[in-house]
């Protein structure tokens, strides 16, 4: 009777054995996986953590320029619709011109300082528009010969000025749009007047391609 318990005692031992190794593989995945837990909640509070800095950054710089713009506002100067800066073509030209008043200059300094600082953290490239009303180009005046080009110059001033004033020329192109997209009617003068405008408007920087050779 001894013997026969005996042998039991010692066919159970690896039973036992078995159990504890199991119970170990389980606590270690156990132990794995609260880590994994522990250190993905770490990570999603790092990133929370750098979005919100990143937004108060933006609002921050969002504020500068806004505050920026808040005197030239409320002189009707410039305009800000959807995020695009408009500004009369009266306060940076005279009539038929590409060469910036004193008036237009002193804006363009005052604008460039905090669009640099918005633009130096975004993945955007400032658009400077020139356009025109629909009069063809005065008599006489031969250095442009249209309206497309007389919107091309303005909009290519104004974008050298803030490139002179800091804003990074890898940051900023000209496009001209002449007399298309019109803003009021070119029937009366106050709608040709708010015509005649250059516009600023942030957009999605170009995406760098690799050119490949055809086989």
């Amino acid at each position: 009777m001894s013997d026969e318990i005996e042998v039991d005692g010692e066919s159970g031992a690896p039973i036992w054995a078995a159990f504890g190794d199991l119970m170990s593989v389980l606590l270690g995945a156990f132990v794995l996986i609260l880590v994994g837990v522990v250190a993905l909640q770490l990570e999603l509070s790092t990133r929370l953590d750098d979005e919100v800095k990143q937004r108060q950054a933006e609002a921050a710089r969002r504020k500068t320029l806004e505050q920026a713009l808040a005197v030239p506002l409320a002189a009707g100067r410039v305009t800000l619709v959807d995020g695009r800066i408009g500004i009369r073509g009266s306060v940076l030209f005279a009539l038929n011109s590409d060469q910036l008043q004193p008036e237009g200059r002193e804006l363009l300094k005052s604008l460039a300082p905090p669009l640099a600082e918005y633009l130096s953290s975004r993945e955007e490239i400032l658009m400077v528009s020139g356009f025109t009303d629909d009069r063809q180009v005065r008599e006489g005046n031969r250095q442009f010969a249209d309206n497309w080009a007389l919107s091309a110059e303005r909009a290519l001033t104004v974008t050298r000025a803030l490139i002179a004033e800091g804003v990074p020329s890898s940051a900023v192109f000209a496009a001209a749009f002449g007399a298309e997209q019109p803003v009021g009617s070119n029937a009366d003068e106050e709608g040709r007047a708010r015509n005649r405008r250059v516009e600023m408007a942030p957009i999605p920087r170009p995406k760098a391609t690799v050119a490949t050779d055809a086989p």
